[in-house]
């Protein structure tokens, strides 16, 4: 588990931005799943999800890859 008090990990990996709940406007982390290969280069980036099938989702890019 990350601790980013000051967003920069958050920002640089875009999962720092706005968002919108029952009409209210505020500052929050989105839900985001980077796959990252042995040499940490971002392989896939997961930045739209249907929670439903995202694990399967996951699992079928990380055999493919």
């Amino acid at each position: 588990m990350l601790c980013d008090e000051s967003h920069h990990m958050l920002k640089v990996y875009g999962a720092w931005g706005l968002k919108k709940l029952m009409g209210r406007e505020y500052m929050g982390i989105r839900r985001i799943t980077y796959v990252v290969d042995e040499q940490g280069k971002i392989e896939h980036v997961f930045d739209v999800m249907n929670t439903k099938s995202h694990a399967k989702d996951v699992i079928r890019v990380l055999k493919a890859g």
